[in-house]
């Protein structure tokens, strides 16, 4: 895949450096726990790459453990099955201090692991990374309990228990809820939001952190506790929380094999710094790590770039250094289901003026975006339980697999790359249609289940609350006149979007039909090109974002 990269200057450099040793946090917020997770997973074979031997898979993992030993920093690792079996790295991870690392299972499904279940291997190498063959999506209900004993028997035998935490790019709902109910696995993860990437396509979910999901459906945060699976599934790689969505099929994240993120030394530096000291209701959550495919030489530089910055801030009391398990079995203590969490960004890296904050319930997510001044609400997907994933009870034939939520607003594949479109807060003035301009927003904290956007404009403020099940706009002392949000999307944008319906905007995707409502304010068609207009009533909008 190219890679979209950019160049940070020796000025630039510095004002990031100062900005993360000084950059405080926001007074009067209430901000929960910072976790990371370091994670490593292993693989036994490359045959991607020629050059990618046995040995220097191994080495590979040899180094990550002496990195993590020298800054004090313990993490889990999990095993593919062809790893499992090897003994190199048996004897290799049973060194390691029990109270420090965590040994667990990465499913993917190599060719010893399927043969062994009784299955015929269909792949073209011992392992194959695509979704029909080296994923449970590839395989029968009745298959994956088959291959779940045999990894779990197996690695019992070899360490003495059951593994504890299961992760993979895409895992299905049948899968993960046969590994809880027979092995009580404590905690998940799978990939980042992204779109096409290596054949995976997962969009619209709980943007970061941890969600309970639907017993029906593994990418889904279930609603109600009685139909979540109680495995907490944490999201994984540390992704940009502006780039990773703008440019949703590059990778824009913690992974230190790429030069222009996680690789780089400034941005490591914003992204720790925002992560650390910037608002975050409940808790924030970012993982790093390395699968050993890419090899020590690519992983190097960057690993030895986060390592003492994660220690650092562990070492000011700033951020949690956990094992999945440890995170999982916090998560299930803390919260009876999927909490309300975001993840807020008050500078930017370098010199960009764009403000995020990514803000996630059970019921919906959403993302405003400031940018030049100007406000857009860039994403809104909502989340409903009843909605099994495609590979609940099916197979998937084809080299990719695909897990969506419900789009309202989807900045990204409505608009243009690296330019996400959305609901755009607009004003009349003087006869003409222009987008409201106004100050830095700040954020913070109101409840355990609320946050607030301020956004001075002129002489007064735009408040944006975002609770469990909806947004609410408020204007307070006549930030603007006349304003109104209005839904733009590229042109020839294919969207769920269908048409609007006694002031509700009816949608339909993927054969499921729904809707979005006001409680306060109005919903109507518009002719300027906009998909519907939104407008205030009192100067208020109170927008539902249960799934209707």
């Amino acid at each position: 895949m190219k890679l979209k990269a950019f160049v940070i200057t020796t000025a630039t450099a510095a004002l990031s450096f100062i900005t993360f040793c000084s950059f405080g946090q926001k007074a009067g917020s209430v901000s929960g726990p910072k976790i990371i997770n370091i994670v490593n997973f292993i693989r036994d074979i490359e045959p991607r790459d020629p050059n990618i031997t046995k040995d220097v898979l191994y080495q590979t993992v040899v180094n990550q453990i002496k990195l993590m030993k020298q800054y004090h920093l313990g993490g889990t690792f999990l095993l593919q099955y062809d790893a499992l079996i090897d003994k190199r790295y048996q004897d290799l991870l049973k060194s390691l201090p029990k109270d420090e690392f965590e040994i667990g299972g990465w499913w993917e499904l190599p060719q010893p692991l399927i043969e062994k279940a009784g299955i015929k291997w269909r792949g073209k190498y011992a392992w194959d990374w695509h979704s029909n063959v080296g994923f449970s999506v590839g395989y029968t209900p009745a298959e994956r309990e088959k291959i779940i004993d045999v990894y779990f028997a197996d690695f019992k035998q070899i360490f003495g228990y059951y593994p504890r935490s299961i992760a993979s790019w895409v895992i299905d709902a049948h899968s993960l809820n046969y590994m809880y109910d027979k092995y009580k696995i404590v905690a998940s993860a799978n990939c980042k939001d992204q779109v096409g990437t290596d054949g995976f396509t997962l969009w619209g979910g709980y943007w970061n952190q941890a969600y309970y999901p639907s017993r029906v459906n593994a990418y889904m945060p279930a609603q109600h506790a009685g139909q979540q699976l109680p495995v907490p599934v944490f999201r994984m790689l540390g992704s940009d929380p502006i780039r990773q969505y703008a440019d949703g099929r590059s990778v824009t994240t913690l992974e230190p094999v790429y030069p222009h993120a996680g690789g780089n030394e400034q941005w490591i530096n914003w992204f720790f710094q925002t992560f650390a000291n910037d608002p975050s209701l409940g808790y924030n959550y970012t993982q790093a790590g390395q699968e050993n495919s890419f090899t020590w030489d690519a992983m190097k530089k960057g690993l030895e770039l986060q390592m003492p910055v994660i220690a650092r801030l562990r070492d000011e009391g700033k951020v949690r250094v956990e094992t999945m398990t440890q995170s999982g079995e916090w998560f299930k203590k803390t919260y009876k289901v999927t909490p309300a969490t975001t993840f807020a960004v008050s500078k930017d890296l370098g010199e960009s003026n764009k403000k995020t904050i990514w803000y996630n319930s059970r019921f919906y997510r959403t993302n405003l975006l400031w940018e030049n001044g100007n406000l857009r609400i860039t994403d809104i997907h909502l989340f409903n339980e009843g909605i099994p994933d495609k590979y609940l009870n099916d197979v998937t034939t084809i080299n990719q697999s695909f897990f969506y939520t419900l789009p309202v607003v989807d900045g990204f594949q409505w608009g243009k790359r690296g330019n996400p479109e959305g609901l755009r807060l607009m004003m009349n003035q003087d006869g003409r249609e222009i987008p409201v301009q106004g100050g830095d927003p700040a954020f913070k904290d109101i409840n355990k289940t609320t946050a607030l956007a301020s956004w001075p404009v002129g002489t007064g403020t735009f408040e944006i609350e975002m609770n469990e099940n909806s947004l609410i706009i408020t204007a307070k002392n006549n930030p603007a006149t006349d304003w109104f949000l209005d839904l733009h999307v590229a042109p020839g944008a294919k969207t769920a979007f269908q048409n609007v319906k006694e002031n509700s905007a009816q949608y339909e995707f993927d054969g499921r039909a729904y809707r979005i409502k006001t409680k306060q304010g109005t919903i109507t068609e518009t002719t300027n090109g906009s998909l519907y207009r939104i407008k205030p009533e009192g100067q208020r909008i109170v927008l539902m974002l249960a799934d209707q």
